[in-house]
């Protein structure tokens, strides 16, 4: 086998059929195996050690054994279609990748898959990079009945950000989902989603205020100032002169970010506007009743 044929191989997930067919032998891939050159991503793939083990290369070995009626859902699905609801943890361990089969059909029992039977019209599925994938306006309306309440409104902002559906579209596909498990959740939360929300931050800080009992601030609400536009809010009560900014780490954590946030948040108060920070970590219960309680008062 020469190096040329090898490299190639090893440049994207590989069956063990492909590896003989390429001139590699059994022999010679249990010794990669054993080097750790070569690792097992799925049953009877391989991938070189140098790939990193995330959500696009186990979707690429999956798509080198998957059987035709077998179809990526839930997170798996949401990821392909640009919305990454996984958790933290998961950017360095990947989870298993959702699957589905209609019904009649034998899910998929492989590691590294989560496999399940589901009631699947012809428009809720779509071919994408490749392979089949519950559209996103299924994968969306899964979701907010299988996440947890304020990741599944996050998803659901997030998918209408993209333009992919408008809210309607939401409500009128909500009566497939009668009976089902977490249809109560879905329905609460497709009338509160806004894909106005710019990151899951906004969309966890706009569920804790409304489950406050307190009034549905505006979004991304613009400052105007001497003709020009100044500032825009990610959450605010213009009337009152008050808003709630969610600093995430990914754009708030740099000493730069840090230092214009404290220069517009300093003009927004020296022109009457209360200012009200959430960070990550103020989501604990005791967090919540705390600012929940300070924008209260504001109002």
């Amino acid at each position: 086998m020469n190096k040329a044929t090898l490299d190639d191989l090893v440049s994207r997930p590989f069956t063990l059929e492909q590896a003989l067919a390429a001139g590699l032998s059994r022999s010679r891939l249990a010794a990669l195996l054993r080097e750790r050159s070569v690792r097992r991503v799925l049953h009877s793939v391989y991938v070189s050690s140098t790939l990193a083990d995330n959500l696009s290369t186990r979707v690429e070995a999956l798509k080198l054994i998957i059987l035709p009626f077998v179809v990526l859902c839930d997170r798996t699905a949401a990821w392909l279609h640009g919305v990454d609801v996984l958790a933290y943890a998961e950017l360095d361990v990947p989870p298993p990748l959702d699957t589905c089969v209609p019904q009649g059909n034998t899910r998929v029992r492989k590691a590294h898959c989560k496999g399940r039977r589901r009631h699947l019209a012809r428009g809720d599925v779509m071919e994408l990079s490749g392979v089949l994938v519950t559209t996103p306006l299924r994968t969306a309306l899964d979701l907010g009945c299988l996440l947890s309440r304020r990741t599944a409104l996050a998803c659901l902002d997030w998918f209408l950000r993209l333009g992919y559906f408008n809210r309607q579209a939401l409500k009128t596909e909500l009566h497939r989902f009668a009976r089902q498990r977490g249809v109560i959740q879905l329905r609460e939360l497709v009338v509160i989603a806004d894909g106005r929300a710019e990151s899951p931050g906004e969309s966890w800080t706009r569920l804790a205020i409304i489950d406050a009992g307190l009034p549905v601030p505006e979004l991304q609400w613009v400052i105007h100032w001497r003709g020009r536009e100044l500032f825009r809010l990610d959450l605010a009560y213009p009337k009152h002169r008050v808003c709630i900014e969610y600093d995430g780490v990914e754009f708030h954590d740099s000493l730069e970010a840090q230092a214009h946030d404290a220069k517009r948040r300093s003009w927004l108060r020296e022109h009457g506007w209360t200012v009200i920070v959430v960070r990550k970590e103020d989501f604990t219960a005791e967090a919540i009743a705390g600012w929940t309680e300070e924008l209260r008062q504001a109002l």
